[in-house]
């Protein structure tokens, strides 16, 4: 491989991994950040180009005679033009699976700290009010436990499953709105129509893809079919849902409160309305980049490009 291109390396490896073994793979440049109007001179003479977030349209793929290989740094691979990368015989490649424990555990960050209020008695004891509090403990919302609650997941993939799992060991209920055969669940997790789940459940946890048919599936319609005291998960994708729906539903007192980690546009524009949304909290899509999850994804990444140049490649991908 004489010239591989690295576009954004700094979301997965801001310093604390290393390229070295891609590196020894042929001629490695690495850039933390790529602008779109950058990357056809970037990519000119490149063989092989890693990117994250980066797009990789279709002029930039024409523009590149050499490009043979798109390597994607993350699962969800609709920055690449697919169909541009097909007809020039582009093989492409993502990353699976790498983060499922990872965001599983941000699932129940979000859970625990909006039934727990984690954060806001934290701020509060910073302020002083649990040392002139009358009693031995303080707290001044409600505090709501797990065990017993229905949790609704939409999507069960890898994700999704890990997230049920979690779920039932806080002796959660389990009911999944999934393409999957009653036959193929396990006894545990039950079937549900997604209108009824989003009825019926205290938490609901996202997991599916993004398309054409899940855009915006939580809107308003939906959202008032929830509980006051149900809560909203979502660490998959930002246009699952309508935002500006979420926020009326949320200030409305429609749903308890809303656990995202990621956003329609990102980084959010000012005027987003979730920003300033009644009990929403938000992470600035981080749920995958825990130190271990950047680790595989490196580690995938360089197998990927290893089993390419041996003409085998593993982790290919094609377009819908």
């Amino acid at each position: 491989m004489k010239k591989i291109v690295v576009l954004d390396g700094y979301a997965a490896n801001p310093g604390d991994l290393s390229w070295e073994k891609m590196k020894e793979l042929g001629t490695c440049v690495i850039y933390d950040r790529t602008a779109p109007s950058e990357v056809i001179d970037r990519i000119a003479d490149a063989q092989a180009i890693l990117t994250n977030k980066t797009p990789i349209r279709r002029e930039a793929i024409e523009a590149s005679p050499n490009l043979q290989y798109i390597g994607v740094l993350a699962t969800g691979y609709n920055v690449v033009d697919m169909d541009a990368a097909r007809e020039r015989g582009i093989v492409v490649t993502n990353i699976p699976a790498y983060s499922t424990p990872s965001v599983g555990q941000m699932v129940f960050a979000h859970i625990l700290n909006i039934t727990q209020q984690v954060k806001h008695h934290s701020d509060e004891v910073h302020r002083g009010r649990w040392t002139t509090s009358k009693d031995f403990c303080f707290r001044d919302t409600p505090l709501v436990e797990l065990l017993g609650k229905k949790m609704g997941i939409v999507g069960l993939g890898q994700i999704g499953f890990n997230v049920a799992r979690a779920g039932l060991g806080f002796g959660m209920k389990i009911w999944a709105y999934t393409s999957k055969s009653r036959l193929q669940l396990p006894p545990e997790i039950k079937k549900m129509e997604l209108d009824q789940l989003f009825h019926e459940c205290d938490v609901i946890s996202l997991h599916c893809p993004l398309n054409e048919q899940t855009r915006e599936l939580v809107n308003a319609r939906r959202l008032a079919l929830m509980k006051p005291t149900s809560i909203l998960i979502n660490t998959g994708r930002g246009g699952l849902i309508n935002e500006q729906d979420l926020a009326d539903a949320l200030n409305r007192g429609q749903l308890y409160a809303a656990g995202l980690d990621v956003l329609s546009h990102e980084p959010p524009r000012p005027d987003n309305p979730l920003l300033t949304a009644k009990n929403c909290y938000i992470t600035p899509h981080i749920a995958w980049a825990t130190y271990e999850a950047r680790q595989r994804l490196m580690q995938i990444a360089l197998e990927n490009l290893k089993a390419y140049l041996a003409g085998a490649p593993i982790h290919t991908v094609t377009p819908k």
